[in-house]
């Protein structure tokens, strides 16, 4: 079985800066993490693998210093990384970076699963995984909170939803997003630590995934940022001190004079 994991490396939220003449983020300097979400996709490609005796490629679009997120999951117990990196994908929205992933994908040849995190920590739109199962016109699940079957051509999920779950079956291949209910990920061990620093990571440009120039980057992008800020910091709130019959009425008080100043 062969198993695909897609990968992002962001920026810490404490590192997050913002520049305002280009409206995107300021990456050099500050420290990146592999994307919290996907930490569970690689925990639970690593568990089938250890399971079925599957092979694990972790693939991630970014620049050259996203290798490092790379060697991480090297560590943790992938078997293979593929760093698609080229100026070429610079601006690129979730379509436009979907369809180089696919292409990646469409690369590497024959694959059974293709495990994605729900989302990712800094867009926050959940629509990369999804772009990806559309780009290659595979099955796709999201919200995966449990993998109860996994053989026979066939993957059967628990699918978390507001109320509680859906039991939902397809074939293989299928593309998932998994959350956090999923698993616990594991830390690197000292022998994981070792492979990594030595793991050969193949870099692929857009030529070597025959992208199309047109289908990448800004040019393939149909939405684009027009504007991104930080928001001012939040002034300190009012502290209501006394016994609780106080400082309902106190509360209910404050509450009359804002809503009699809005009408």
């Amino acid at each position: 079985m062969n198993i695909i994991v897609c990968i992002k490396q962001v920026p810490e939220s404490a590192d997050i800066k913002i520049d305002p003449q280009t409206n995107t983020l300021i990456r050099e300097g500050a420290a990146s993490i592999i994307n919290p979400y996907d930490l569970y996709a690689i925990e639970e490609a690593v568990r089938i693998k250890e399971k079925l005796s599957a092979q694990v490629t972790v693939v991630t679009m970014g620049p050259p210093q996203a290798e490092s997120a790379l060697r991480e999951a090297i560590s943790l117990g992938c078997d293979q990384a593929i760093l698609v990196s080229d100026r070429a994908f610079a601006g690129s929205d979730t379509w436009a970076t979907s369809y180089t992933l696919a292409q990646a994908i469409r690369k590497l040849g024959s694959y059974d699963l293709i495990i994605c995190g729900k989302q990712a920590m800094d867009g926050d739109t959940a629509q990369v995984g999804p772009g990806i199962s559309v780009q290659l016109d595979i099955p796709q699940i999201t919200y995966v909170k449990k993998i109860e079957q996994l053989k026979d051509g066939l993957i059967r999920v628990q699918r978390m939803v507001e109320e509680g779950y859906e039991v939902i079956e397809t074939n293989l291949p299928c593309l998932i997003t998994v959350v956090k209910e999923i698993n616990t990920p594991r830390l690197p061990s000292l022998k994981g630590k070792m492979r990594a620093k030595s793991q050969e990571i193949i870099n692929w440009s857009s030529q070597d995934i025959a992208a199309a120039l047109e289908k990448i980057g800004l040019n393939g992008s149909p939405t684009q940022v027009i504007k991104i800020f930080t928001p001012p910091a939040r002034k300190g709130g009012q502290m209501l001190q006394g016994d609780t019959k106080e400082v309902v009425k106190k509360l209910a008080n404050i509450l009359k004079d804002v809503f009699t100043g809005c009408s």
